[in-house]
């Protein structure tokens, strides 16, 4: 797909590396290069949770139950029930339906700029999946397993062209999220250095610096990869959105 469209690049990282920041300040940098968008191709769940509990009447009971079954699927180790087999499946087709919109902009003509991308590499890390892959369950449960992996490697399929990778240290990590456990963060760190993105050309970024320099990095980065793509830095930009 990307010798047909326009490039798509992904900014990938653990939480307290920066992604955000870094992702609003990129957009506005590379529609210097043409019609850009920002697609968020994170699960979400957690600002899903927060919305559906400030629903009226059952909204809070909502918002718990989100949060308990995306995390039972994870870190149950006998048989998996139907419940959070189904929270899980609905944030799978929630995030597909992100991604192929991703790829309409691409045919669209637009540059796609990314915050997250899917993975298939590592079951259980940051934007991979999240059935176990010996998962025990019912014969419909361990369907809908098998179902979160084709849709994870149809989409880890769709490789990025670029991919800034945000490397974080645990210290400053913890100190960016105090709110974050301390081990979900040291897991989702130890992974960022393991994915490969199916052989995507990969700009290690380090997040540990004052964010000055990484945005001066990233953009470096970028620069270099439109450049030997043929793009041109335009002074006046081309509009943006982000989605």
């Amino acid at each position: 797909m990307s010798a047909k469209f326009p490039p798509l690049i992904a900014v990938i990282g653990s939480d307290g590396s920066g992604k955000s920041t870094v992702c609003e300040h990129l957009i506005e940098y590379v529609k210097h290069y043409g019609p850009a968008v920002q697609v968020h191709l994170g699960k979400q769940a957690g600002n899903v949770g927060r919305a559906a509990a400030k629903l009226p009447l059952l909204g809070r009971s909502v918002g718990k139950a989100i949060e308990s079954n995306t995390k039972k699927v994870k870190t149950k180790k006998s048989r998996i029930g139907l419940l959070p087999s189904a929270v899980i499946i609905a944030f799978v087709g929630r995030r597909l339906l992100r991604f192929r919109r991703m790829l309409a902009f691409r045919r669209q003509g637009f540059i796609v700029l990314t915050d997250r991308f899917p993975q298939a590499q590592i079951p259980g890390a940051y934007d991979g999946t999240v059935f176990p892959v010996d998962v025990e369950g019912s014969r419909f449960v361990r369907w809908l397993a098998a179902r979160e992996r084709a849709a994870f490697q149809w989409m880890a399929g769709q490789k990025p062209d670029l991919v800034l990778k945000l490397n974080v240290s645990l210290a400053v990590a913890c100190a960016r999220k105090p709110d974050h456990r301390k081990a979900a963060l040291e897991k989702k760190i130890a992974a960022t250095p393991l994915l490969t993105f199916e052989g995507a050309d990969i700009v290690d970024l380090d997040a540990d610096r004052p964010i000055e320099e990484v945005l001066s990095a990233a953009e470096k980065a970028i620069a270099e990869f439109m450049a030997a793509q043929g793009y041109r830095y335009s002074a006046d930009g081309a509009s943006a959105a982000a989605h």
